[in-house]
Protein backbone atom coordinates (compact mmCIF):
# COMPACT_ATOMS: atom_id res chain seq x y z
CA UNK A 1 0.00 0.00 0.00
CA UNK A 2 1.36 3.23 -1.03
CA UNK A 3 2.04 5.50 2.13
CA UNK A 4 -0.23 8.84 2.20
CA UNK A 5 1.59 11.77 0.94
CA UNK A 6 1.89 14.22 3.82
CA UNK A 7 0.75 17.76 4.12
CA UNK A 8 1.52 20.91 5.09
CA UNK A 9 -0.58 21.96 8.41
CA UNK A 10 0.50 25.58 8.58
CA UNK A 11 -1.07 25.49 12.19
CA UNK A 12 1.23 22.99 13.38
CA UNK A 13 4.14 24.42 11.59
CA UNK A 14 7.25 25.27 14.08
CA UNK A 15 10.10 26.75 12.25
CA UNK A 16 13.38 26.43 13.51
CA UNK A 17 15.65 29.71 15.15
CA UNK A 18 17.39 29.65 11.64
CA UNK A 19 13.80 30.36 9.60
CA UNK A 20 12.82 32.55 12.67
CA UNK A 21 16.01 34.74 12.03
CA UNK A 22 15.83 34.09 8.22
CA UNK A 23 11.69 35.60 8.03
CA UNK A 24 12.90 38.45 10.68
CA UNK A 25 15.50 39.69 8.12
CA UNK A 26 13.15 39.43 5.55
CA UNK A 27 10.64 41.01 7.16
CA UNK A 28 12.87 43.99 7.70
CA UNK A 29 13.83 44.19 3.87
CA UNK A 30 10.27 43.82 3.29
CA UNK A 31 10.48 40.87 0.75
CA UNK A 32 7.35 38.64 2.01
CA UNK A 33 7.43 37.48 -1.63
CA UNK A 34 10.26 35.07 0.00
CA UNK A 35 7.92 34.02 2.18
CA UNK A 36 5.71 33.24 -0.40
CA UNK A 37 8.07 31.07 -2.25
CA UNK A 38 9.22 29.58 0.59
CA UNK A 39 5.47 28.24 1.81
CA UNK A 40 5.39 27.36 -2.24
CA UNK A 41 8.09 24.94 -2.01
CA UNK A 42 7.06 23.03 1.48
CA UNK A 43 3.88 21.86 -0.26
CA UNK A 44 4.77 21.25 -3.56
CA UNK A 45 7.64 19.39 -2.35
CA UNK A 46 4.46 17.32 0.17
CA UNK A 47 1.96 16.44 -2.79
CA UNK A 48 1.89 15.65 -6.39
CA UNK A 49 0.70 18.06 -9.01
CA UNK A 50 0.29 16.36 -12.66
CA UNK A 51 -1.34 17.71 -15.62
CA UNK A 52 -3.35 14.66 -16.62
CA UNK A 53 -4.31 16.32 -20.41
CA UNK A 54 -2.78 18.16 -22.94
CA UNK A 55 -3.13 22.18 -21.85
CA UNK A 56 -4.94 23.92 -24.32
CA UNK A 57 -4.77 27.67 -22.24
CA UNK A 58 -1.89 29.14 -20.49
CA UNK A 59 -3.46 31.10 -17.99
CA UNK A 60 -7.17 32.89 -16.56
CA UNK A 61 -8.10 36.17 -16.09
CA UNK A 62 -11.14 36.05 -13.86
CA UNK A 63 -13.11 39.06 -13.86
CA UNK A 64 -15.62 38.79 -10.72
CA UNK A 65 -18.26 41.41 -10.40
CA UNK A 66 -19.38 41.41 -6.50
CA UNK A 67 -22.74 41.98 -5.73
CA UNK A 68 -24.68 40.04 -7.99
CA UNK A 69 -24.93 41.82 -11.23
CA UNK A 70 -27.95 41.66 -12.76
CA UNK A 71 -28.44 39.03 -15.65
CA UNK A 72 -31.50 41.31 -17.29
CA UNK A 73 -29.64 44.24 -17.17
CA UNK A 74 -26.42 42.75 -19.30
CA UNK A 75 -26.52 39.70 -21.04
CA UNK A 76 -29.92 38.42 -20.89
CA UNK A 77 -32.18 41.24 -21.43
CA UNK A 78 -36.08 40.71 -22.09
CA UNK A 79 -37.30 43.18 -24.22
CA UNK A 80 -40.84 41.66 -24.89
CA UNK A 81 -41.80 40.86 -20.84
CA UNK A 82 -43.39 43.46 -19.03
CA UNK A 83 -42.13 46.55 -18.15
CA UNK A 84 -41.39 45.40 -14.91
CA UNK A 85 -39.07 42.74 -15.73
CA UNK A 86 -37.56 44.34 -18.65
CA UNK A 87 -36.87 47.70 -17.22
CA UNK A 88 -35.89 50.65 -18.95
CA UNK A 89 -32.05 49.95 -20.44
CA UNK A 90 -33.33 49.21 -23.68
CA UNK A 91 -31.07 46.53 -25.36
CA UNK A 92 -27.92 46.68 -27.71
CA UNK A 93 -27.81 44.12 -30.95
CA UNK A 94 -24.49 42.04 -30.38
CA UNK A 95 -22.51 40.58 -33.80
CA UNK A 96 -24.24 37.38 -32.92
CA UNK A 97 -27.54 37.20 -35.20
CA UNK A 98 -30.56 37.18 -32.77
CA UNK A 99 -28.65 38.00 -29.99
CA UNK A 100 -29.45 41.27 -27.71
CA UNK A 101 -27.48 42.43 -24.43
CA UNK A 102 -28.74 45.61 -22.26
CA UNK A 103 -28.27 49.25 -23.99
CA UNK A 104 -25.64 49.65 -21.32
CA UNK A 105 -22.88 46.85 -23.02
CA UNK A 106 -22.47 48.24 -26.68
CA UNK A 107 -18.92 47.35 -26.80
CA UNK A 108 -19.10 44.16 -24.97
CA UNK A 109 -22.04 43.41 -27.98
CA UNK A 110 -19.35 44.42 -30.60
CA UNK A 111 -16.85 41.72 -29.22
CA UNK A 112 -19.96 39.13 -28.75
CA UNK A 113 -18.20 36.72 -31.52
CA UNK A 114 -15.59 36.06 -29.19
CA UNK A 115 -17.80 35.37 -26.32
CA UNK A 116 -19.13 32.29 -25.22
CA UNK A 117 -22.11 34.19 -23.21
CA UNK A 118 -24.36 31.55 -20.53
CA UNK A 119 -27.24 32.18 -20.03
CA UNK A 120 -28.71 29.56 -17.56
CA UNK A 121 -25.92 29.21 -14.65
CA UNK A 122 -28.10 28.31 -11.69
CA UNK A 123 -27.06 27.12 -7.87
CA UNK A 124 -29.30 27.66 -4.81
CA UNK A 125 -27.26 30.01 -2.80
CA UNK A 126 -28.92 33.22 -2.59
CA UNK A 127 -26.64 34.79 0.32
CA UNK A 128 -23.58 36.71 -1.23
CA UNK A 129 -20.75 34.54 1.00
CA UNK A 130 -22.77 31.21 -0.31
CA UNK A 131 -22.76 32.73 -3.80
CA UNK A 132 -19.16 33.76 -3.76
CA UNK A 133 -17.92 30.42 -2.58
CA UNK A 134 -19.45 28.40 -5.05
CA UNK A 135 -18.74 30.39 -8.04
CA UNK A 136 -15.01 30.67 -7.00
CA UNK A 137 -14.50 26.84 -5.74
CA UNK A 138 -17.52 25.20 -7.94
CA UNK A 139 -18.50 23.60 -4.40
CA UNK A 140 -21.39 24.37 -2.48
CA UNK A 141 -20.14 25.80 0.93
CA UNK A 142 -19.51 23.07 4.13
CA UNK A 143 -19.97 23.24 7.48
CA UNK A 144 -17.01 21.12 7.57
CA UNK A 145 -14.80 22.47 5.16
CA UNK A 146 -13.86 25.01 3.38
CA UNK A 147 -12.57 24.64 -0.79
CA UNK A 148 -9.89 26.03 -2.52
CA UNK A 149 -10.70 28.88 -4.94
CA UNK A 150 -9.72 28.01 -8.75
CA UNK A 151 -6.96 30.18 -8.57
CA UNK A 152 -5.54 28.02 -5.62
CA UNK A 153 -5.92 25.13 -7.38
CA UNK A 154 -4.36 26.14 -10.41
CA UNK A 155 -1.36 27.81 -8.38
CA UNK A 156 -1.24 24.56 -6.57
CA UNK A 157 -1.38 22.03 -9.71
CA UNK A 158 0.58 24.12 -12.15
CA UNK A 159 3.25 26.44 -10.38
CA UNK A 160 4.94 29.43 -11.57
CA UNK A 161 6.47 30.69 -14.50
CA UNK A 162 9.33 33.40 -15.29
CA UNK A 163 10.17 33.89 -11.52
CA UNK A 164 5.86 35.37 -11.05
CA UNK A 165 3.68 34.27 -8.33
CA UNK A 166 1.16 31.59 -9.97
CA UNK A 167 -1.94 33.52 -8.71
CA UNK A 168 -2.27 37.19 -8.52
CA UNK A 169 -5.43 39.20 -6.86
CA UNK A 170 -6.03 42.76 -8.19
CA UNK A 171 -6.37 45.07 -6.14
CA UNK A 172 -6.47 42.65 -3.10
CA UNK A 173 -6.68 39.24 -2.22
CA UNK A 174 -9.75 38.45 0.14
CA UNK A 175 -12.17 39.63 -2.62
CA UNK A 176 -15.39 37.94 -2.57
CA UNK A 177 -15.53 37.72 1.35
CA UNK A 178 -12.25 35.78 1.09
CA UNK A 179 -13.32 32.95 -1.01
CA UNK A 180 -10.71 33.48 -3.20
CA UNK A 181 -8.09 31.90 -0.75
CA UNK A 182 -6.73 28.46 -0.84
CA UNK A 183 -9.41 26.66 1.66
CA UNK A 184 -8.02 23.52 2.94
CA UNK A 185 -4.75 23.36 0.79
CA UNK A 186 -1.65 25.03 2.16
CA UNK A 187 -1.82 28.91 1.96
CA UNK A 188 1.38 28.72 -0.30
CA UNK A 189 -1.31 28.79 -3.04
CA UNK A 190 -3.19 31.73 -2.36
CA UNK A 191 -3.11 34.98 -4.23
CA UNK A 192 -0.11 37.49 -4.23
CA UNK A 193 -2.12 40.51 -3.86
CA UNK A 194 -0.75 43.94 -5.57
CA UNK A 195 -1.80 45.68 -2.83
CA UNK A 196 -3.04 49.23 -4.59
CA UNK A 197 -4.81 50.58 -7.35
CA UNK A 198 -3.21 50.48 -10.89
CA UNK A 199 -5.06 53.87 -12.09
CA UNK A 200 -3.84 56.20 -9.23
CA UNK A 201 -0.37 57.83 -10.35
CA UNK A 202 1.56 56.81 -7.18
CA UNK A 203 0.75 53.30 -7.26
CA UNK A 204 3.57 50.60 -6.95
CA UNK A 205 3.38 46.86 -6.18
CA UNK A 206 4.34 46.05 -2.98
CA UNK A 207 7.48 43.87 -2.40
CA UNK A 208 8.64 45.27 -5.64
CA UNK A 209 10.68 48.01 -4.42
CA UNK A 210 12.82 48.68 -2.12
CA UNK A 211 12.14 50.49 1.40
CA UNK A 212 13.28 54.18 2.10
CA UNK A 213 16.80 53.93 2.89
CA UNK A 214 18.02 50.28 1.29
CA UNK A 215 19.20 50.95 -1.90
CA UNK A 216 21.25 47.85 -4.18
CA UNK A 217 24.71 48.26 -2.69
CA UNK A 218 22.45 47.73 0.92
CA UNK A 219 20.50 45.49 -0.35
CA UNK A 220 23.46 43.44 -1.43
CA UNK A 221 25.06 43.37 1.73
CA UNK A 222 22.22 41.85 3.62
CA UNK A 223 22.50 39.38 1.35
CA UNK A 224 26.12 38.62 2.33
CA UNK A 225 25.22 38.70 6.00
CA UNK A 226 21.91 36.46 5.23
CA UNK A 227 24.84 33.73 3.55
CA UNK A 228 27.09 34.38 6.78
CA UNK A 229 24.32 33.85 9.19
CA UNK A 230 23.35 30.44 7.06
CA UNK A 231 27.06 28.92 7.40
CA UNK A 232 26.91 30.08 11.24
CA UNK A 233 23.39 28.10 12.15
CA UNK A 234 24.60 24.82 8.95
CA UNK A 235 27.14 24.34 12.09
CA UNK A 236 24.60 24.46 14.68
CA UNK A 237 21.86 22.12 13.40
CA UNK A 238 21.24 19.89 10.56
CA UNK A 239 18.71 21.54 9.13
CA UNK A 240 18.48 19.93 5.08
CA UNK A 241 14.93 20.57 4.17
CA UNK A 242 15.60 24.08 4.86
CA UNK A 243 18.68 24.47 2.97
CA UNK A 244 16.58 23.13 0.07
CA UNK A 245 14.28 26.13 0.44
CA UNK A 246 17.35 28.60 0.40
CA UNK A 247 16.61 29.31 -3.52
CA UNK A 248 12.75 30.06 -2.85
CA UNK A 249 14.44 33.24 -1.15
CA UNK A 250 16.24 33.71 -3.77
CA UNK A 251 13.69 33.92 -5.80
CA UNK A 252 12.34 36.79 -3.98
CA UNK A 253 15.60 38.57 -4.74
CA UNK A 254 15.28 37.93 -8.39
CA UNK A 255 11.71 39.03 -8.33
CA UNK A 256 13.42 42.24 -7.53
CA UNK A 257 16.39 42.22 -9.44
CA UNK A 258 14.90 40.99 -12.78
CA UNK A 259 14.05 43.93 -15.54
CA UNK A 260 11.34 41.56 -17.42
CA UNK A 261 9.43 40.19 -13.32
CA UNK A 262 9.91 43.97 -12.44
CA UNK A 263 8.45 45.12 -15.99
CA UNK A 264 5.04 42.62 -15.59
CA UNK A 265 4.03 45.24 -12.51
CA UNK A 266 4.93 48.51 -14.52
CA UNK A 267 1.93 49.76 -15.70
CA UNK A 268 3.24 53.10 -16.52
CA UNK A 269 4.93 51.21 -18.78
CA UNK A 270 1.83 51.23 -21.64
CA UNK A 271 1.90 53.47 -24.16
CA UNK A 272 -1.15 56.39 -23.24
CA UNK A 273 -3.38 55.25 -25.80
CA UNK A 274 -3.50 51.39 -24.74
CA UNK A 275 -4.21 53.35 -21.21
CA UNK A 276 -6.90 55.37 -22.83
CA UNK A 277 -8.61 51.99 -24.87
CA UNK A 278 -8.61 50.17 -21.26
CA UNK A 279 -10.22 53.58 -19.67
CA UNK A 280 -8.61 55.78 -16.84
CA UNK A 281 -10.63 54.36 -14.36
CA UNK A 282 -10.02 51.24 -11.44
CA UNK A 283 -11.91 48.67 -13.72
CA UNK A 284 -9.71 49.12 -16.94
CA UNK A 285 -6.77 49.86 -15.50
CA UNK A 286 -7.07 46.37 -13.40
CA UNK A 287 -8.16 44.48 -16.66
CA UNK A 288 -4.60 45.95 -18.23
CA UNK A 289 -2.57 45.05 -15.25
CA UNK A 290 -4.19 41.44 -15.78
CA UNK A 291 -3.23 41.80 -19.68
CA UNK A 292 0.63 42.52 -18.52
CA UNK A 293 0.24 39.59 -15.59
CA UNK A 294 -0.68 36.60 -18.36
CA UNK A 295 1.17 37.74 -20.66
CA UNK A 296 4.68 37.66 -18.37
CA UNK A 297 3.74 34.60 -17.36
CA UNK A 298 0.98 34.63 -14.09
CA UNK A 299 -0.89 31.49 -14.32
CA UNK A 300 -4.63 33.03 -13.06
CA UNK A 301 -5.29 36.33 -12.11
CA UNK A 302 -8.20 37.26 -10.32
CA UNK A 303 -9.54 40.84 -10.99
CA UNK A 304 -12.03 42.24 -8.25
CA UNK A 305 -14.60 44.84 -9.40
CA UNK A 306 -17.45 45.39 -6.81
CA UNK A 307 -21.03 46.87 -5.94
CA UNK A 308 -23.30 45.47 -8.22
CA UNK A 309 -26.18 44.64 -5.71
CA UNK A 310 -28.70 46.87 -6.18
CA UNK A 311 -31.70 46.17 -4.28
CA UNK A 312 -32.86 49.87 -4.52
CA UNK A 313 -32.54 51.89 -8.08
CA UNK A 314 -31.04 48.54 -9.87
CA UNK A 315 -31.01 51.10 -13.23
CA UNK A 316 -29.74 53.85 -12.01
CA UNK A 317 -26.27 52.02 -10.11
CA UNK A 318 -26.18 49.97 -13.48
CA UNK A 319 -26.07 53.51 -15.57
CA UNK A 320 -22.79 54.22 -13.38
CA UNK A 321 -21.12 50.88 -13.25
CA UNK A 322 -21.42 49.68 -16.51
CA UNK A 323 -20.33 51.70 -18.76
CA UNK A 324 -16.68 50.65 -17.25
CA UNK A 325 -16.63 47.15 -17.57
CA UNK A 326 -18.05 47.37 -20.67
CA UNK A 327 -15.07 49.27 -22.31
CA UNK A 328 -12.39 47.30 -20.42
CA UNK A 329 -13.53 44.16 -21.21
CA UNK A 330 -13.85 44.88 -24.38
CA UNK A 331 -10.51 45.78 -24.50
CA UNK A 332 -9.20 43.39 -22.96
CA UNK A 333 -10.48 40.71 -25.24
CA UNK A 334 -9.37 43.13 -28.66
CA UNK A 335 -6.10 43.64 -27.12
CA UNK A 336 -5.56 39.81 -26.08
CA UNK A 337 -6.23 38.90 -29.38
CA UNK A 338 -3.98 41.88 -31.48
CA UNK A 339 -1.10 40.27 -28.97
CA UNK A 340 -1.78 36.70 -30.13
CA UNK A 341 -3.06 35.82 -26.08
CA UNK A 342 -6.78 35.33 -26.78
CA UNK A 343 -6.48 31.64 -27.95
CA UNK A 344 -4.28 30.62 -25.08
CA UNK A 345 -5.94 32.73 -21.87
CA UNK A 346 -9.20 31.90 -20.83
CA UNK A 347 -11.63 34.97 -19.53
CA UNK A 348 -14.38 34.87 -17.47
CA UNK A 349 -16.40 37.51 -16.82
CA UNK A 350 -18.61 36.28 -14.02
CA UNK A 351 -20.63 37.05 -10.46
CA UNK A 352 -22.18 35.19 -7.45
CA UNK A 353 -25.68 35.03 -8.96
CA UNK A 354 -28.10 37.12 -10.67
CA UNK A 355 -31.07 39.38 -9.57
CA UNK A 356 -35.05 38.86 -9.84
CA UNK A 357 -36.98 39.58 -12.89
CA UNK A 358 -39.27 41.81 -11.00
CA UNK A 359 -38.09 45.06 -9.86
CA UNK A 360 -39.34 45.48 -6.48
CA UNK A 361 -40.65 48.62 -4.74
CA UNK A 362 -37.78 50.25 -3.85
CA UNK A 363 -36.69 50.06 -7.89
CA UNK A 364 -34.23 47.36 -7.39
CA UNK A 365 -34.19 43.77 -7.97
CA UNK A 366 -33.32 41.16 -5.30
CA UNK A 367 -31.02 37.90 -4.56
CA UNK A 368 -31.80 35.47 -7.49
CA UNK A 369 -29.60 32.63 -8.38
CA UNK A 370 -31.87 30.27 -9.85
CA UNK A 371 -30.74 31.30 -13.03
CA UNK A 372 -28.07 34.06 -14.29
CA UNK A 373 -25.48 34.55 -16.99
CA UNK A 374 -21.51 34.83 -17.54
CA UNK A 375 -19.32 35.45 -19.90
CA UNK A 376 -16.12 33.56 -21.62
CA UNK A 377 -13.77 34.45 -24.05
CA UNK A 378 -10.71 32.81 -25.44
CA UNK A 379 -8.62 29.86 -23.99
CA UNK A 380 -9.40 27.16 -27.06
CA UNK A 381 -13.12 27.66 -26.01
CA UNK A 382 -15.91 27.41 -28.45
CA UNK A 383 -17.09 31.09 -29.02
CA UNK A 384 -19.41 33.36 -31.12
CA UNK A 385 -22.29 31.61 -29.39
CA UNK A 386 -25.02 31.70 -26.20
CA UNK A 387 -25.04 28.45 -23.82
CA UNK A 388 -28.58 27.75 -22.16
CA UNK A 389 -31.05 30.18 -22.03
CA UNK A 390 -33.42 31.33 -19.33
CA UNK A 391 -37.14 30.79 -19.89
CA UNK A 392 -39.49 33.92 -20.57
CA UNK A 393 -38.87 36.37 -17.68
CA UNK A 394 -35.56 34.61 -16.63
CA UNK A 395 -36.56 33.62 -13.25
CA UNK A 396 -35.42 29.65 -13.86
CA UNK A 397 -32.94 28.04 -16.64
CA UNK A 398 -35.46 26.72 -19.52
CA UNK A 399 -32.79 24.90 -22.22
CA UNK A 400 -29.08 23.59 -20.91
CA UNK A 401 -28.86 24.22 -16.88
CA UNK A 402 -25.13 24.92 -16.65
CA UNK A 403 -23.84 24.64 -12.82
CA UNK A 404 -20.60 26.30 -11.29
CA UNK A 405 -19.31 22.70 -11.06
CA UNK A 406 -19.19 22.22 -14.75
CA UNK A 407 -17.69 25.97 -15.29
CA UNK A 408 -14.82 24.48 -12.57
CA UNK A 409 -14.27 21.54 -14.69
CA UNK A 410 -14.17 23.15 -17.99
CA UNK A 411 -11.47 25.66 -17.25
CA UNK A 412 -9.52 22.74 -15.41
CA UNK A 413 -9.58 21.01 -18.48
CA UNK A 414 -8.68 23.62 -20.75
CA UNK A 415 -5.40 24.22 -18.44
CA UNK A 416 -4.65 20.73 -19.02
CA UNK A 417 -5.31 19.73 -15.32
CA UNK A 418 -7.86 16.66 -14.77
CA UNK A 419 -11.05 17.22 -13.45
CA UNK A 420 -11.09 13.94 -12.19
CA UNK A 421 -8.25 14.36 -9.69
CA UNK A 422 -8.52 14.11 -6.24
CA UNK A 423 -6.74 16.14 -3.69
CA UNK A 424 -5.71 15.57 -0.17
CA UNK A 425 -7.21 18.22 2.42
CA UNK A 426 -5.69 17.68 6.19
CA UNK A 427 -5.98 14.36 7.93
CA UNK A 428 -4.90 13.12 3.93
CA UNK A 429 -8.62 12.89 2.94
CA UNK A 430 -8.84 12.36 -0.53
CA UNK A 431 -11.60 15.45 -2.25
CA UNK A 432 -12.80 15.51 -5.96
CA UNK A 433 -10.85 18.18 -7.36
CA UNK A 434 -14.63 19.28 -8.69
CA UNK A 435 -17.77 17.48 -7.56
CA UNK A 436 -20.85 16.43 -10.21
CA UNK A 437 -19.27 18.73 -13.06
CA UNK A 438 -19.13 17.83 -16.45
CA UNK A 439 -16.86 20.01 -19.18
CA UNK A 440 -19.13 21.70 -21.30
CA UNK A 441 -19.16 19.86 -24.72
CA UNK A 442 -20.43 22.86 -26.62
CA UNK A 443 -17.49 24.71 -25.17
CA UNK A 444 -14.71 22.54 -25.62
CA UNK A 445 -12.99 20.69 -28.71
Amino acid sequence: MQTPLPVFDPAHFRPSRREMLRVGFVGAVGLTLGDLFKLHAIAQAAEEQPAATAPVAESIILIFLEGGMSHLDSFDPKPYAPIEVRGELGVVNTRLDGVQFSGLWPQTAAVADKLAVIRSMTHGEAAHERGSHTMLTGYKPSPAIVYPSMGAVVSHELGGRNNLPPYVAIPNAGGAFGFDGTGYLSPAFGPFSIGGEPQNDQFVVRDLSLPPGVDETRMERRKGLLAAVDQHFKSLEQSDALDALDSFYQRAYSLISSPQAREAFNIKAEPPEARDAFGRHAIGQRLLMARRLVEAGARFVSVFYGGWDFHKDVHGGMRGLTPPIDQAFAALIRDLESRGLLGKTLVMLATEFGRTSRINKDRGRDHWPKVFSIALAGGGLRTGQVVGASNADATEPAVDPVSPADVAATLFGQLGIDPAKKLLSPGNRPIDLVRDGRRLSRLVS
